[in-house]
């Protein structure tokens, strides 16, 4: 059996857009039904979702039949929570809370076998138990290593974070910028909206694929219409809270 190819990792540099959910309920039948939708991809969240590691791997299994690519967001980028991710078999990853170059080059090592970085070596579930011997070769360039900004400080240096070899793409997240600039709950105001679209461009200027999270349709036109590679639309609690309000105001209002 042949290592997995990064399939994610090739879309996002194809020119068409790709669209996603986070997966945030822990569960894994919500994110196998998430993976058969027919979005592109999920982001299993473990920043923002009360996710473990054995719930995680649970996750990922479940979405192996589903056509949906999975990328998964760390809580934090610490190297061996990345090795133990990685060894579950994912391949594309999302560290938060990036603000400059020297993290961003120390992520890149996490993520990637010696001598291009420090990953320790194992046979677990990423190479089928050893089963997949050309996965230990072939592993650094699948890996997809997206980076997330979301201070005025990760702004100011997006430019130099993107030119980052190894670094695959860069997020823009615009609650938590919203909050940096001092709008917290206000992603959609328009001096966020316009700081978002300035990072953008700074990052396909760089060369790199730019993604961003779309909390509205019409925050999504307009990240699009700015050249994002890859957009998350929703999120699953949010997606389950809208449709139980719609029916309490159906059949309670």
């Amino acid at each position: 059996m042949a290592a997995p190819k990064n399939e994610f990792k090739r879309s996002i540099v194809t020119g068409e857009t790709q669209y996603g959910i986070f997966c945030s309920l822990a569960d894994s039948v919500t994110s196998e039904i998430a993976a058969r939708s027919g979005l592109d991809f999920i982001c299993i969240d473990t920043e923002h979702a009360p996710n473990g590691m054995r719930s995680l791997l649970q996750q990922v299994q479940s979405t192996e039949h589903g056509s949906a690519q999975v990328m998964v967001r760390a809580f934090e980028g610490d190297k061996t929570l990345i090795k133990r991710i990685l060894d579950l078999g994912v391949q594309t990853l999302m560290i938060p809370m990036v603000e400059d170059a020297a993290q961003a080059e120390a992520l890149v090592a996490a993520t990637r076998y010696p001598t291009d970085g420090v990953r320790g070596v194992a046979g677990g579930r990423a190479s089928n138990w050893g089963r997949t011997p050309d996965y230990f070769t072939t592993a650094n360039s699948e890996i997809c290593l997206v980076v997330q900004v979301e201070s005025r400080n990760a702004m100011a240096n997006i430019s130099e974070i993107a030119a980052v070899d190894g670094v695959d793409a860069v997020f823009v997240g615009p609650s938590d910028l919203a909050a940096d600039m001092g709008m917290i709950g206000q992603a959609g105001h328009s001096d966020v909206v316009d700081a978002v679209v300035e990072g953008l461009n700074a990052i396909r200027e760089a060369g790199k694929p730019a993604g961003v999270f779309g909390a509205t349709p019409e925050a999504a036109d307009n990240y699009i219409k700015a050249g994002a590679s890859f957009l998350l639309v929703g999120v699953d609690t949010y997606l389950l809270v809208g449709a139980l309000k719609g029916l309490v105001a159906k059949f309670k209002g």
